[in-house]
């Protein structure tokens, strides 16, 4: 099955996903699958981060990691960052 998204990721994505523990990592590749199927999975907990107006989603690895991305146009998402459901919600909105 095709996926429908292609997913770009910015370089402090690429850094902050390499210091993950393995195990988030793993998690993060399984829902990142899902990602791709459907951006809006119930499990994934996709949401809009605020301000709203800056366009910055997030979805859930598991309870305590969050991955921040915004959609570009039809089919494309680039993931902005990774990290803890704290950092993401008050500081990743300050920066994207």
């Amino acid at each position: 099955m095709k996926n429908p998204f292609r997913i770009f990721v910015t370089e402090e994505f690429e850094k902050r996903f390499s210091e993950l523990p393995l195990q988030i990592q793993n998690k993060a590749e399984k829902q990142e699958r899902l990602f791709r199927q459907n951006p809006f999975y119930p499990s994934l907990h996709t949401e809009k981060l605020s301000p709203h107006e800056k366009e910055v989603w997030s979805f859930r690895i598991d309870k305590d990691y969050r991955v921040a991305f915004r959609f570009y146009g039809p089919g494309k998402v680039v993931f902005l960052t990774v990290g803890t459901h704290d950092w993401i919600y008050k500081i990743v909105p300050r920066y994207f």
